[in-house]
């Protein structure tokens, strides 16, 4: 059996998940990769640790480690299950990639892997990055994330109340762009009148026989 780990990628998700905490992001992240050190696959990702370990590891103080992991559990990133002689941590692998175990000389093996990896990672800053840049202006935000592919809006779980409305949004072009111009229409139908009215079209007539050019067409 393997001793050490292979890889192990966290995805995004978890990353914007806790855009929210502000600063307490990274202690958050530091809290939570300590975890990762002892929760390993084949204990589907569970571990039983004391608050000093984490806290010799992190190198973080009791009291924000205490926190930080109470957050983790509120954001349902981690749960815990008290015991006898403390508490059990089970990491939520929605936020991790499958752990593959060690590669040595085969590194194209996961060409494209790393390519899925970074493309998500992309259309997520993307996302991100729309909303960032025109916050407080909704008709904006819509407009341009309107402007994603729609699979890429439902694939973001991080933002789905601007991607909800974003793809009703795209939608709603789609149809309008279907739509024909209603001043087109008025034209048609003002030209139609016209050439059904009795005395325009024994005008028309007249010039067409004395070769008046305007009308003949």
């Amino acid at each position: 059996m393997l001793k050490t780990r292979g890889f192990l990628h966290l995805t995004y998700k978890l990353y914007h998940h806790l855009d929210k905490l502000g600063e307490r992001k990274a202690t958050c992240l530091c809290v939570y990769l300590g975890l990762l050190k002892y929760a390993w696959k084949k204990n589907n990702y569970t571990c039983h640790i004391r608050h000093a370990t984490l806290e010799k590891d992190t190198q973080l103080s009791r009291p924000t480690i205490k926190r930080c992991l109470d957050t983790l559990e509120k954001m349902n990133v981690i749960k815990t299950i008290r015991g006898k002689s403390g508490k059990t941590y089970v990491i939520n692998d929605k936020f991790l990639k499958e752990e593959k175990a060690m590669i040595v000389n085969n590194e194209l093996s996961n060409v494209n892997k790393r390519a899925i990896l970074e493309e998500e990672t992309y259309q997520y800053n993307t996302i991100d990055k729309i909303i960032s840049n025109n916050r407080g202006n909704l008709d904006n935000i819509l407009d341009n994330l309107a402007t994603l592919p729609a699979d890429t809006l439902k694939m973001d779980k991080n933002n789905v109340y601007y991607c909800k409305l974003a793809i009703q949004r795209k939608e709603e072009l789609a149809r309008q762009k279907n739509l024909v111009d209603p001043r087109i229409i008025a034209r048609e139908l003002k030209k139609i009148s016209k050439e059904t009215n009795v005395r325009y079209k024994e005008k028309r007539d007249y010039n067409i026989r004395n070769n008046i050019k305007p009308w003949l067409k």
